[in-house]
């Protein structure tokens, strides 16, 4: 019996040879052939892709955004005119951030000069040359060295020592300011201490209604938020 499966099986694989050698050889059965049919399936490929290719439409440059730049806040002057708004900005570059202090400072300020920078002792408007006699200016410059200073500081740092701004870098840059620079800047006192204070600066004679003054400028002393 296992004779005749042997026999079967040797039959069957025998056949299959048969077959095998009878299917026709590959068209690119040399090296030749082999290479060419390489080139052609790799340039119809390329071709598919080129085809498949999807073109995107070219990316638009975005906008620019506008720069945004941050708040901060400060003491504003409602119902002030152009030399006191300047006064009351200054102020505050300076360090002195307190709504007493610089309402002290500005009743002063308006008691002395009524914040005209050119005015003379006496109500005349008139270039620095041209006061003769008395105080000059914001907060009325009266004797030689502090009269003269204005002067001398002035041609110093080119500026016009009749002009608003000129006097105001002046003011602070007198001793008898920075003798009292640092209390000014603390914040916390009430009118009559910052008051006091002012007293030394300004060496008033005449108190008038400089204290009254600083009350109104309190009230018109308000917080707002401005660019930086």
């Amino acid at each position: 019996m296992l004779k005749k499966f042997t026999n079967v099986t040797v039959s069957i694989l025998g056949a299959v040879a048969t077959s095998m050698a009878t299917l026709p050889t590959p068209s690119y059965a040399t090296s030749s052939a082999l290479n060419n049919s390489i080139t052609i399936l790799e340039a119809e490929s390329q071709e598919t892709m080129t085809k498949e290719v999807v073109v995107l439409p070219e990316l638009q440059e975005l906008p620019e955004l506008p720069e945004v730049k941050p708040k901060r806040t400060r003491l504003i002057c409602k119902g002030c005119n152009p030399n006191e708004i300047r006064t009351v900005e200054f102020l505050q570059e300076k360090g002195i951030k307190d709504r007493n202090a610089i309402a002290t400072i500005m009743g002063n300020i308006r008691q002395e000069s009524t914040f005209h920078p050119n005015i003379c002792e006496g109500g005349a408007r008139v270039p620095y040359r041209g006061c003769r006699s008395g105080g000059y200016g914001l907060i009325q410059w009266t004797n030689p060295p502090r009269y003269y200073g204005l002067g001398n500081f002035a041609a110093k740092y080119g500026g016009n020592p009749s002009a608003l701004d000129t006097q105001l870098q002046y003011m602070m840059y007198e001793g008898d300011w920075r003798m009292i620079q640092p209390y000014m800047q603390t914040p916390g006192k009430t009118i009559p201490q910052y008051m006091r204070l002012a007293q030394r600066w300004i060496r008033w004679g005449h108190t008038g209604a400089r204290t009254q003054y600083a009350y109104d400028y309190s009230k018109r002393l308000v917080m707002q938020e401005v660019d930086s």
